[in-house]
């Protein structure tokens, strides 16, 4: 379930994804952990999001991964791809088997070309493909985008990490990059903080164009308890009081209507963050269904006690 007010979900009348040419919000290169992680933040605030992922990943070519938080014993690359790729969908995104072969700049973006013909618009792409980035070439000059170095006598060139500036913004307005194509390495776990790290970047540039001043603009994505919060969530003179009181600058000259547009929306996603006991033992049940449905029944009773089984199973008769 996405708790983010309607005022933040696109209403544009695209055609879907799975045509040959729509326009979104946001489209990622790469649907490996630091693509996801980018796609799970925009997805989750409301933004058309895409992510094209096809091809020989580092990742990909990982025997058994043994070393991502959560997973004590480690997870076989398949199912792990599967869970992340599930966990975009299930936040609003959509995650599609294309490859990405060229950006280009337009008035109102980007123009993102793909192998099977697909013709997508955006005004942000989010770069986490390390197969050379050679998609993005012609955005900027070469010789900034690119360096150039020889090995055995051959000359090749890769994507300069060093174009890339704090959070994953680049210099092109729009354009980010994230994980190992931004010089944070291959390893998943890194690649997947710096993929959330560079999509809540991109959410603060949203919210600073639409009017958020600093106080505002960095955007936290986490439920807290409904009983948690002291105040009564139907008094809205006492929301505003303390909304003003705690986010807004005690010298400013903020225009009044942006004021209260970005108040509103401020509240609106602070009381859509708070959820009561019974909504949360609804999703940590939902939760496990989609953890389960991600993997192998079989595999999983073949690992259940034959006694917790049978059990089980007389109760549900009784």
């Amino acid at each position: 379930m996405n708790d983010t007010p309607s005022a933040h979900r696109p209403s544009s009348s695209q055609p879907p994804a799975n045509e040959s040419e729509c326009a979104v919000d946001v489209v990622i290169v790469g649907g490996g952990p630091s693509g996801c992680g980018a796609g799970i933040s925009t997805a989750r605030y409301g933004l058309e999001t895409l992510v094209f992922d096809r091809g020989n990943a580092s990742l990909r070519q990982c025997a058994y991964l043994e070393n991502f938080l959560g997973f004590p014993g480690g997870i076989d690359v398949p199912t792990f791809y599967d869970l992340m790729h599930d966990h975009v969908s299930s936040a609003g995104g959509e995650v599609i088997a294309d490859r990405v072969c060229d950006v280009t700049a337009i008035d109102s973006g980007f123009r993102v070309d793909t192998d099977d013909d697909r013709t997508i618009t955006a005004p942000f792409v989010v770069a986490t493909s390390s197969y050379d980035g050679g998609y993005l070439r012609g955005l900027d000059d070469d010789t900034e985008l690119f360096e150039t170095h020889c090995h055995d006598g051959e000359t090749h060139e890769h994507f300069d990490s060093e174009y890339v500036r704090e959070q994953g913004r680049t210099p092109i307005d729009g354009l980010y990059v994230a994980g190992g194509l931004a010089g944070h390495g291959e390893q998943a776990l890194i690649a997947a903080g710096h993929g959330m790290t560079v999509g809540r970047a991109l959410l603060e540039d949203v919210r600073r164009a639409d009017g958020w001043w600093d106080e505002v603009a960095p955007h936290y994505d986490w439920r807290r308890r409904t009983e948690s919060f002291q105040h009564d969530f139907d008094d809205t003179e006492a929301l505003h009081e303390l909304f003003d009181a705690t986010r807004l600058p005690d010298d400013h000259n903020i225009d009044d209507s942006v004021h209260e547009r970005v108040r509103a929306t401020a509240i609106e996603l602070f009381t859509n963050s708070h959820i009561d006991r019974d909504t949360v033992d609804q999703r940590i049940a939902e939760g496990y269904d989609r953890l389960v449905a991600q993997l192998d029944q079989s595999q999983l009773l073949e690992r259940i006690d034959d006694d917790v089984i049978e059990r089980y199973v007389r109760e549900s008769d009784q």
